[in-house]
């Protein structure tokens, strides 16, 4: 399970959160990738265009981050990925798809919980304008 600094058996049901001025610089990653390869790419290539913005800014993250999902006290294995985490607190779900629907935005939410964040980004690169792709979560 994504390990948050800090944090110890006493804390575990705490949410971490994240500052609007840390949402804010990760969409502004986003609309400088999708200014620089615009849509119809692949997820992947987002992800990593994404991973160079995040660097270039010097803004603290992880790709690919292992989701373990406990079922009744017993891991039941790896669960999923997350695609990015940015500072251990904000989650950020890529997209490449012609619209996002209710299981996109189950899957983050459901993340979000297994990675005791409150707060994440649904980004589907995939739009002509990408803040008609950008939909903020929140548990």
């Amino acid at each position: 399970m994504f390990n948050h600094d800090g944090h110890n058996g006493h804390n575990e049901n705490k949410m971490l959160d994240c500052s609007e001025d840390l949402i804010a610089s990760v969409l502004d990653c986003a609309f400088e990738v999708h200014r620089e390869l615009g849509p119809g790419l692949l997820e992947s290539v987002y992800e990593y265009a994404m991973a160079v913005e995040l660097a270039e800014k010097h803004i603290a993250f992880e790709r690919q981050v292992a989701i373990d999902v406990v079922y009744k006290g017993r891991s039941l294995g790896l669960g999923s990925r997350a695609d990015i985490v940015v500072d251990g607190r904000l989650l950020v779900e890529l997209k490449a798809v012609d619209a996002l629907s209710p299981y996109h935005l189950a899957q983050t939410m459901t993340y979000l919980r297994l990675l005791k964040l409150k707060r994440g980004l649904l980004l589907n690169f995939n739009k002509r304008l990408m803040k008609e792709g950008i939909k903020r979560v929140a548990l």
